[in-house]
């Protein structure tokens, strides 16, 4: 079963990454104070997926252009059974059924300084968007 997710462009040092996988619809949404991401005034919202085949390569490639200049970023796909986390240089392949596993993700996220409220929880939800 294919992954999907979202991947903010903003967030990539290199953006040759987005070749690797198939982008099904972008959209361009202002940054609000509540995003606290002061540095940026809009962001790029490319949802994407990838074939479970490829999640893991896909998810390292990734993992090494994260940008971090600004604080950092993590992005983010999932399937019905599994849910990719991804940090710069630190990948979180997730049971989506371990709140364990969602648990350490959040840990490492708000150790490296993402807002909580940024990170995804135990039913892989947004927690700004719930």
């Amino acid at each position: 079963m294919d992954y999907k997710g979202v991947i903010i462009e903003e967030s990539l040092e290199n953006k040759d990454v987005l070749s690797e996988v198939t982008i099904l619809e972008t959209k361009v949404e202002e940054v609000t104070e509540e995003h606290h991401t002061p540095h940026l005034k809009q962001w790029t919202l490319h949802t994407i997926e990838i074939p479970e085949d490829r999640g893991a390569e896909v998810a390292e490639k990734i993992s090494k252009v994260l940008a971090t200049s600004h604080g950092h970023w993590y992005a983010d796909f999932k399937n019905d059974t599994h849910h990719y986390i991804i940090f710069r240089n630190k990948v979180f392949y997730v049971d989506r059924e371990s709140k364990e596993q969602y648990d350490e993700a959040e840990r490492y996220g708000t150790s490296v300084g993402i807002p909580e409220h940024q990170l995804i929880n135990y039913e892989g939800e947004y927690k700004d968007r719930l």
